[in-house]
């Protein structure tokens, strides 16, 4: 007797639910539990948070390809037989497993706070500001760099389509690369100084430090970013084609505007767009500077970690802002979206991120940070800049040949003692920020790497090659920044 095949399609929809269910109660039981941790410091919570990540892993291995796979699979291969080898304690298993639940917390609160970005009023407004106002080359390369960081910091990696569909609805010749380019360094520059990026909660969880405190040296790193990025690629911006050119396409679309208007689909007219209509808009700038604000008075207002206070941002201030503008249903809308779309979609990144986090606590129990200082004291140099050469060093090498910039930072950020290297943890912060930050252009494995390499159908090591000398000169800078900041 042959079996339904409809019936065993509809079996396996409903057991691929099922599963797809399981791994979402178990995300958003992580961050319950590592929130009421954070809250109450009940010990057993430990425990039940370090079964609670074991489980994940195992659960959401079968979405695991390729590198990422092999990594995760040898991070916790690696982690599970240095702790055996050690004779840790079940508690310390469970420590090691939670080094890194910080970030599931992030990524199941965080995104909450673009909601209220992609309101269509603010997009539209924001892609006319756009075509009207950034008419040179330079001023293309720089606005679309710094708007993606501004979007990044709400919108992380979905940043990158928003701000790619307003730069490419006009044709831009000889200008692709650069722009993808601007692009990329405008997500990386978000990595130094967002409350709300998994890089920033595993450095600050980890080191101690206040957000508030690394702010300001954070916005100075920033510029220089920005700066290095123009100057790294002035010459391919000089030969992309005369600033004429770009005026003379937008002189021609502005003229259609403002003669006969806009043909619409039901055939009738639209009156052409106001000066005053290519404004920035002040709704979505008010909105992303009072996230800024709120984050920042919280942090001196609440003794919590700033990852709670994140979290609880997240879920009420865009929810207020909604409200505000009436547009709850966009609210809703985002949050079905969010649930369903983008922590399913993370899955990927959480397991590698949480194996590298066990990974890293294995490391610590070995106490090889206990001889990365003796090992620094036999070269020439203060301890603390050879310290800095060898984490840019090692962190751009691996992250070209595929590593992830997390596992490196995450290692030395749990490992290794600032002050065992004549650094302050402030100062460390930078350094690991600055690491990360220019790093992620030349990842393989970087989510904006592949996502810029299907928007503009290229290898993802066509799209991380022009960033290798950004990365180097972008090195040299940090190296002198931190000099400059020590002082």
């Amino acid at each position: 007797m042959h079996a339904d095949p409809l019936k065993s399609q509809a079996m396996i929809k409903v057991a691929s639910s099922v599963k797809a269910s399981l791994e979402l109660v178990v995300i958003f039981a992580m961050a319950a539990v590592f929130i009421v941790l954070q809250l109450t410091h009940w010990e057993p919570l430990t425990a039940v948070l370090g079964i609670l990540v074991f489980g994940a892993i195992a659960l959401f291995l079968r979405h695991l390809r390729g590198m990422t796979l092999w990594l995760t699979v040898g991070f916790m291969s690696v982690g599970v037989l240095l702790l055996l080898v050690q004779k840790a304690s079940a508690s310390y298993w469970f420590q090691a497993a939670g080094v890194n639940v910080t970030l599931v917390t992030l990524f199941v609160f965080a995104p909450l706070f673009g909601i209220p970005v992609r309101l269509p009023a603010y997009i539209a407004a924001l892609k006319r500001f756009y075509e009207t106002k950034l008419r040179s080359r330079y001023m293309l390369f720089s606005g679309t760099q710094l708007l993606t960081q501004t979007m990044a910091v709400f919108l992380n990696v979905g940043s990158i389509p928003v701000v790619y569909h307003m730069v490419f609805a006009k044709t831009h010749p000889g200008m692709a690369m650069p722009l993808a380019n601007a692009l990329n360094r405008g997500f990386a520059g978000a990595i130094l100084w967002s409350p709300y990026f998994a890089a920033m909660a595993v450095v600050l969880s980890s080191l101690s430090v206040e957000w508030t405190a690394i702010l300001l040296p954070m916005l100075g790193l920033v510029a220089i970013s920005m700066l290095v990025s123009i100057v790294v690629e002035y010459k391919a911006l000089r030969n992309a084609g005369g600033d004429e050119l770009l005026e003379e396409e937008q002189a021609k679309e502005q003229t259609k505007e403002n003669g006969k208007g806009k043909l619409t689909d039901m055939g009738r007219t639209e009156p052409a767009v106001s000066d005053g209509s290519s404004s920035f808009p002040v709704g979505l700038g008010l909105y992303l500077v009072l996230a800024i604000v709120a984050i920042l008075l919280l942090e001196q207002w609440v003794e919590l970690p700033m990852v709670l206070i994140t979290c609880f941002a997240a879920v009420v201030y865009p929810l207020i802002w909604c409200l505000g503008k009436r547009e709850t249903a966009t609210y809703r809308q985002g949050l079905s979206h969010h649930t369903s779309v983008t922590l399913p979609a993370l899955k990927k990144e959480m397991t590698l991120f949480l194996a590298a986090g066990f990974f890293s606590g294995a490391i610590g129990m070995i106490g090889f940070g206990d001889y990365v200082p003796v090992l620094l004291e036999s070269i020439p140099l203060p301890v603390s800049l050879s310290y800095s050469i060898l984490t840019i060093v090692l962190i751009m090498l691996t992250s070209m040949m595929g590593l992830h910039p997390i596992v490196l930072v995450t290692i030395l950020a749990t490992g290794i003692d600032p002050a065992a290297v004549q650094m302050s943890p402030n100062e460390a912060a930078v350094l690991l920020l600055g690491s990360w930050c220019l790093s992620n252009g030349i990842s393989p494995s970087s989510a904006v790497n592949n996502l810029l390499a299907s928007l503009f159908q290229k290898s993802v090591y066509e799209i991380a090659r022009p960033n290798y000398r950004f990365a180097v000169w972008m090195g040299a800078a940090l190296l002198l920044y931190l000099a400059v900041i020590t002082v």
